[in-house]
């Protein structure tokens, strides 16, 4: 019994002082200074205390690039919608736990472990600035385009394109997709946001399992 409260407690801090140096130590290491973009577009990222996702703002190059979501009846080009949010992460989690009162064993050892990933999208209106759970950032239009290669390439593709699942959502808003990459303790939700986050130029933390610490290492390097 002694021996395996050591080996809990080792593990416990070895978990802390690994999420303490993905946080701050930043990723990449250095970034050359860049003259300010002359066009730049305003991203978002909103957060929960276990999830993050990433709003897009609407304009018709996002619409075309993404125009199959309204095929599966996501109102993507409704006129009042202003942002298109996307968010990577484990299948059975995300598709089994809606809201935390339908929080069930499966799906969280499942996300502890390895799962299959899911792609999220909904859609919303004016997004207020500033607020607690949303943090915006101007990058270039060149990064822009790299962000949406990168959240393009995270849906799976099958004959028709991405591949739509059926009868899942939480409203008549929103939608999922299969996902490209496999979801673990590890190789979360948050890690996928930085990874496009620095694909937008940004910097993040080295590793970042929690919006806590993307959050904190986001505004210690941006």
């Amino acid at each position: 019994m002694k021996r395996l409260q050591r080996f809990l407690a080792t593990l416990i801090v070895a978990a802390a002082l690994a999420a303490a140096l993905g946080t701050l130590v930043p990723r990449p290491l250095w970034r050359a200074a860049n003259a300010a973009p002359a066009v730049t577009r305003h991203i978002l990222v909103l957060n929960n205390p276990i999830h993050t996702d990433i709003a897009i703002p609407v304009d018709d190059e996002v619409r075309r690039r993404f125009h199959f979501l309204t095929e599966a009846g996501i109102p993507a080009d409704a006129p009042e919608v202003r942002y298109i949010v996307f968010g990577w992460g484990g299948r059975a989690f995300y598709l089994e736990t809606p809201t935390w009162s339908e929080l069930k064993p499966v799906p969280v050892i499942k996300a502890l472990t390895l799962d299959a990933s899911v792609m999220h999208v909904d859609v919303a209106g004016t997004i207020s600035e500033p607020h607690p759970d949303v943090a915006g950032y101007d990058i270039g239009k060149e990064r822009f385009s790299a962000l949406l290669d990168y959240i393009a390439a995270s849906f799976q593709q099958g004959p028709g394109g991405p591949m739509v699942i059926e009868n899942a959502r939480y409203s008549r808003f929103d939608g999922f997709y299969e996902a490209n990459g496999h979801f673990n303790a590890l190789i979360g939700c948050n890690t996928w946001t930085a990874a496009a986050l620095r694909t937008a130029g940004l910097r993040t933390g080295w590793w970042n399992p929690l919006p806590a610490s993307l959050g904190l290492s986001m505004r210690l390097y941006n």
